[in-house]
C-alpha cells in the first residue's frame, strides 16, 4: 500500500487523471486517451500521477476489452444486463479512484489487466 501523498498539486493531477476517464462519454476511447494524455505529460514530473495514470489506463483498456466481449455477447441477449452492470461498474470505480487520488491514497481498480507496466 502506497503512502498517503503530501503534495496537493500531485493529487489533483491524479484525481483528474480518473475522472479524465469520463471524456469517454463525450467522444470515443477517450476514456482511454484522455487519461493516456495526462499520464505522458505529468508522469516524469509527479511519480504518483504516473503509478494513478498507469492504473487508470490499464483499467480503461480493460474496461473496453469487457464492454467489446459483452456487446458480442448482446446477439444471444445474455451482454444486454452485463453491458448495464460494466457502465455501472465502471462509473462507480472511477469516481471512487478520484476520491482516493484526491486524498493521496493509490487506489488499485479490481478486475484491471495489467497492460501498462
Amino acid at each position: 500500500m502506497a503512502e498517503p501523498v503530501d503534495n496537493k498539486n500531485e493529487r489533483t493531477w491524479s484525481m483528474l487523471c480518473h475522472i479524465s476517464a469520463f471524456a469517454g462519454f463525450v467522444f470515443p476511447f477517450g476514456n482511454i486517451i484522455a487519461p493516456l494524455v495526462i499520464w505522458m505529460i505529468k508522469k516524469d514530473e509527479l511519480p504518483q500521477v504516473g503509478e494513478h495514470g498507469k492504473e487508470v489506463v490499464n483499467f480503461q483498456i480493460s474496461l473496453a476489452i469487457y464492454i467489446l466481449i459483452a456487446a458480442l455477447l448482446s446477439i444471444a441477449l445474455i451482454g444486454i444486463p452485463i453491458l448495464i452492470a460494466l457502465f455501472v461498474f465502471g462509473v462507480i470505480v472511477t469516481i471512487i479512484g478520484a476520491m482516493k487520488a484526491n486524498e493521496g491514497v493509490f487506489y488499485r481498480y479490481p478486475m484491471s489487466i495489467r497492460f501498462v507496466k
